[in-house]
């Protein structure tokens, strides 16, 4: 039956043509943002899991920044650490020469003073941005100087746990500036300042393994902390980003479908004026 009020075959036609033309805007909206995910609307679940993750990738190279930070002044007091080790050898060389017949001890005792004084220098000028690990107070009130690591997500949770590295100060302040070394005035107190500087020395040198291994810890775990943020950007990717080649072969299908339901609703539309000749 045909009728002039109820065009059943426009109605399936223009349906057929909405749900097209909306489709074709989705894939133009994936090709122009490049996203199949753009917001809430297009897939809450995914869309949310997505927000949460670049959450976490902005938290990770924030502390990718402050690991860097930490890294240079670790690096900086093993520097000054290396400083004074070079002094104390240097010290422990005049302490030595000193034991031998003949030497000018107050020339010695004097150029060993010069060298206590650049190790005074080294230990106060090992500092970056205010911390000082070669001192007894670091610079934040502590001994310690910790940098955050990593802040760690349980499952489908929403708090994170922050996880430190702490690193110990070296100390020199005390064991090596605060120590006192005889005063070199003959044979005698050339060999037992001798002694007091090679005990010194390895204070030093194992102070400066201490804050070695720190320092590979540190960039040990900025290494992890930016693949981490890597796997992540590409996790994100993977939830979100538009299949660019799908996208552009389903772009001209629906072009295609488009023109075609403007076609058929155009043929629909004509078919209530056949009813005209049924009047002449």
């Amino acid at each position: 039956m045909t009728s002039i009020l109820t065009n059943t075959g426009a109605m399936v036609a223009l349906q057929t043509l909405r749900s097209t033309n909306a489709n074709l805007a989705e894939t133009q909206s994936q090709i122009s943002t490049g996203k199949k995910v753009n917001d809430a609307k297009d897939n809450a679940a995914v869309w949310a899991v997505s927000k949460q993750m670049e959450v976490d990738v902005s938290a990770f190279k924030v502390i990718n920044d402050t690991l860097g930070t930490a890294e240079a002044t670790v690096g900086t007091a093993m520097a000054g650490a290396d400083r004074v080790t070079d002094l104390l050898n240097q010290m422990k060389d005049l302490a030595a020469g000193a034991m031998t017949d003949g030497t000018d001890f107050g020339e010695v005792d004097n150029a060993m003073q010069k060298k206590i004084a650049e190790i005074t220098s080294a230990i106060n000028g090992s500092q970056l941005n205010g911390i000082n690990l070669l001192k007894t107070d670091i610079g934040n009130g502590s001994a310690n100087f910790t940098a955050l690591a990593s802040l760690d997500r349980a499952n489908g949770g929403s708090v994170t746990t922050a996880n430190n590295i702490v690193v110990a100060s070296a100390d020199f302040q005390t064991s090596i500036q605060g120590a006192t070394v005889t005063t070199i005035t003959d044979q005698a107190s050339a060999a037992t300042a001798l002694g007091e500087i090679e005990a010194l020395i390895d204070i030093a040198i194992e102070g400066t393994a201490k804050l070695g291994a720190s320092a590979a810890n540190i960039s040990s775990q900025r290494d992890f902390v930016s693949s981490l943020t890597d796997s992540l950007k590409n996790g994100i990717g993977s939830l979100v980003d538009a299949n660019m080649e799908e996208a552009s072969a389903r772009l001209q299908a629906l072009q295609t479908q488009q023109q075609l339901g403007v076609q058929s609703l155009s043929i629909a539309n004509q078919a209530p004026q056949t009813i005209l000749s049924l009047f002449r």
